[in-house]
């Protein structure tokens, strides 16, 4: 793997491998000191083009235990401003001797572009609607933790699907580990090629929680919408919301799983999120340690710290759920 642009660049055993490793850099955040010299040496360039919290720190975070440099671009104080082109910027930072970017761009195929100028490994952090790889895989491993092996398993993705980039990395994730993926939304919401995708469609949110293993909510992605596609929010919180009688619908034992930021009342009740099933914040904690492996499998080199032989995703998932 020389970059990470796409889940569609990755087979279920790629997937799997990442899975495989995860649960070592995951211990590494436990120790006195949470850091490892697997990347010692080498820089990572954060190259954020849209706003960003959670997957921007958890990068740098994730550089930073495996002892690599970072090298954090603030795009919206940058020669950007001044109209320099994205080639001459990431050439740029290529100068100044960086081993790996980060992107996030609100233009789909940006990360693809960046592989053709660059020497660097090219890590996909976003592009417009397109793919955001490695929350598919944070979702994948917080799913393992939960249900354990996916094979069988249903899972419900709710909400705004059509402007979604993790709507799509996460049906791909998700079916190239063998589940099955409802989509949940309102046809205004949903694909125009939506029946090319290896999924099946319900816009009944009360008829699909009846039968699903996960769900996993969407935010209203307003800020890429140029025109209403729904009546109103409020209208979208009754129909496709979680509210609290839902979850109890779909029962205490299913996890139900967001990127964030959410928007509490909308696409979830306020009081929701405070459920034990609720996932959120194990998603976000699991960010640094996939992260740490993506960046690991890109950049560095013999076996990663501490790492179990012979370690099985699936069933180590099994035993956390079991035990949980």
């Amino acid at each position: 793997m020389n970059h990470l642009l796409s889940i569609d660049d990755l087979t279920g055993d790629d997937i799997r491998e990442v899975l495989r490793i995860t649960p070592s850099f995951a211990e590494v955040a436990q120790r006195r000191i949470a850091k490892v010299p697997a990347l010692r040496g080498q820089t990572v360039a954060l190259l954020f083009y849209e706003d960003s919290t959670r997957t921007r720190l958890s990068f740098e975070v994730a550089a930073k235990r495996l002892s690599a440099d970072t090298l954090n671009v603030s795009v919206s104080s940058s020669s950007v401003n001044k109209g320099e082109s994205l080639r001459d910027t990431a050439e740029t930072i290529e100068a100044m001797g960086i081993d790996a970017v980060v992107v996030r761009h609100r233009s789909s195929g940006v990360p693809l572009q960046l592989t053709r100028w660059l020497d660097a490994a090219v890590l996909n952090a976003g592009d417009g609607w397109h793919q955001h790889p490695t929350q598919a895989l944070i979702d994948c491993h917080t799913l393992h933790q939960q249900l354990g092996d996916l094979s069988g398993s249903r899972i419900a993705i709710v909400g705004d699907i059509k402007h979604s980039r993790v709507a799509r990395s996460n049906v791909a994730a998700f079916t190239k580990l063998g589940a099955s993926v409802v989509l949940v939304a309102p046809p205004t919401l949903l694909p125009a090629a939506v029946s090319t995708w290896p999924v099946t469609v319900e816009t009944n949110m009360d008829a699909a929680m009846a039968s699903v293993d996960a769900v996993y909510l969407l935010r209203m992605q307003r800020e890429r919408q140029n025109s209403a596609f729904v009546p109103d929010l409020r209208e979208y919180a009754i129909r496709y919301g979680m509210t609290s009688a839902r979850a109890a619908l779909v029962g205490p034992d299913v996890p139900i799983l967001h990127p964030g930021p959410m928007n509490r009342g909308v696409e979830i009740a306020a009081a929701v999120p405070d459920l034990d099933q609720v996932v959120v914040i194990d998603q976000v904690r699991n960010g640094v340690a996939v992260r740490m492996a993506v960046l690991f499998l890109l950049l560095g080199s013999g076996p990663p710290p501490e790492l179990p032989i012979a370690s099985d995703p699936s069933s180590e998932a099994a035993t956390s759920a079991t035990s949980t």
